[in-house]
């Protein structure tokens, strides 16, 4: 092997890539996944994941293997199983203690990852501070008041947040792999889904008679994770949802996780659409099942979640309500990328980063109903509407 090749280091041979434990983060790396293996492109590269997100990883070409771990499972069984790997090198990317000490416990002799968080001991090599590297602040309740209170005195702006293009979390993953050679400039985030596991689970929930009649899938994702901060009304979800199908007669697919079952039966009773037209398939998919469904929509409306990455990943437009998150921080897609509809509101106090919203939910019900029907059908008849700007401020 010739020394200048990225390789040449015997410590690179083994790679072990710690990855992160949220869907949506999940795939906000894969960009990194993917320089890493265009630097490294001889490496053995394994990806240490929570078993709940293994499947997310199948048929990825970054990688040649896939290690899981249980939810509760024991840091000393992950570290004995890593051990027995043999990895030379492991690249660190939560910031949390414990992700650091898997690695070190393991005893991989080159650990890579971001410093603090008492992590400083347990790592060989620290990543530079990024310059760009934005903490997402929650705002206290007080400073909610004062800036909606100075907003209302005509003092605007206050409170506004500026971030740079490369302050979206996909640059902390590539200035990462960048330690080892990688190239920190962005890329799309990607995934893999194969035209047969579409045609698997068309089957499966009776969408094939659809798809021969080339009536458009139009993906609903009304539920949120982090918190109820998040989530457009469920209301308003089933108001875009009916005028959509009376505009284009598209099928309407419901998405939800189990907890969010109940939310998505009272979306679905509020759109009082029926099958054929409409199908609720919430807390009934497989990680890998909801991946080759987004795939199938043509778009999906959803709150800033795991699945409105998962959707972009796989080239599906998505049109998003940003209200208490940043859309410059966690946004689908690379910045600018205008195939996805990114609202705001005009609310002050947004984006505040809190789970629940303190006051009146302005930034949410400040996107009117109207606005997203109009940016969700431009997607779906694209000839007949005009072409959509991106994070463009609405008012309701």
């Amino acid at each position: 092997m010739p020394a200048n090749s990225p390789c040449f280091d015997p410590q690179l041979c083994r790679v072990l890539v710690r990855g992160v434990n949220w869907l949506g983060d999940a795939v906000m790396t894969t960009p990194a996944l993917q320089r890493l293996r265009e630097a490294l492109p001889d490496s053995h590269i394994a990806l240490l994941t929570n078993e709940k997100l293994a499947d997310l990883w199948q048929y990825d070409p970054c990688l040649n293997s896939v290690i899981t771990f249980a939810a509760g499972e024991s840091l000393w069984s992950v570290a004995r199983r890593l051990s027995a790997e043999r990895f030379q090198t492991a690249l660190v990317l939560p910031n949390s203690p414990r992700s650091a000490l898997e690695a070190w416990l393991a005893g991989i002799p080159q650990r890579i990852g971001n410093r603090g968080h008492w992590r400083r001991w347990l790592l060989t090599r620290m990543a530079a501070p990024r310059p760009d590297s934005t903490h997402m602040h929650k705002r206290s309740i007080r400073e909610v008041h004062r800036l909606i209170d100075a907003s209302a005195n005509g003092i605007h702006n206050e409170g506004r947040r500026f971030f740079p293009a490369t302050a979206h979390q996909t640059h902390e993953y590539l200035h990462l792999a960048a330690v080892l050679g990688a190239n920190p400039e962005p890329i799309p985030s990607r995934l893999v889904v194969k035209t047969e596991e579409v045609q698997a689970v068309a089957a499966k929930f009776n969408l094939a008679a659809e798809i021969t009649d080339r009536r458009p899938f139009f993906g609903l994702n009304p539920g949120a994770t982090y918190g109820p901060a998040k989530r457009w009304p469920a209301e308003r979800f089933a108001a875009v949802a009916r005028e959509v199908q009376r505009r284009t007669q598209c099928v309407c697919l419901i998405f939800g996780g189990a907890a969010e079952v109940a939310l998505s039966r009272e979306v679905q009773a509020a759109t009082g659409i029926r099958q054929p037209a409409l199908f609720n398939l919430a807390g009934q998919t497989t990680l890998r099942e909801l991946c080759a469904l987004l795939k199938l929509c043509r778009v999906l409306l959803t709150n800033d979640t795991g699945p409105m990455h998962i959707a972009a990943a796989l080239g599906t437009p998505v049109v998003v309500p940003f209200g208490s998150t940043s859309s410059e921080l966690t946004g689908p897609g690379l910045s600018g990328d205008t195939r996805h509809q990114l609202l705001k509101s005009t609310a002050p106090c947004a984006p505040c980063f809190r789970r629940t919203c303190p006051v009146d939910f302005r930034c949410m019900t400040g996107i009117a109903v109207e606005t997203v029907v109009e940016a969700v059908s431009r997607v779906i008849q694209p000839s007949a509407l005009s072409s959509a700007c991106v994070s463009r401020p609405v008012t309701g």
